[in-house]
């Protein structure tokens, strides 16, 4: 599924972002399992399948960026949370995958 531009960034923005100290809520999306595989620091853990009863955990007044493996059922979550009144919201493109190919290639890719 591919997203407007708005609603996506890139792992060179959310490093950027990282490592400016900027404020902003970074949500995995992915099965606990692959949590264990590899993770990006400070992300919040929710499964997608539990993102509806737990959006009480995402904050509404900061920038939220999602996350899963590739950028599927991130971008699904982006959809979903913007249809539940989230407006400053971002896929991650290409996933952790790409964050491990890209950023820290000492992380798995899967």
């Amino acid at each position: 599924m591919k997203l407007p531009a708005e609603f996506e960034i890139t792992c060179q923005e959310l490093k950027s972002k990282i490592d400016n100290g900027d404020d902003f809520c970074l949500v995995d999306v992915r099965e606990p399992h692959e949590f264990e595989i590899s993770k990006i620091e400070n992300s919040i853990k929710i499964p997608l399948g539990d993102l509806p009863s737990k959006l009480e955990e995402i904050p509404k007044d900061k920038e939220v960026i999602i996350h899963c493996r590739s950028g599927v059922r991130s971008a699904n979550a982006v959809m979903f949370m913007s249809q539940a009144g989230y407006t400053n919201i971002k896929n991650l493109v290409g996933g952790i995958n790409y964050w491990a190919q890209t950023i820290d290639t000492n992380l798995p890719v899967y």
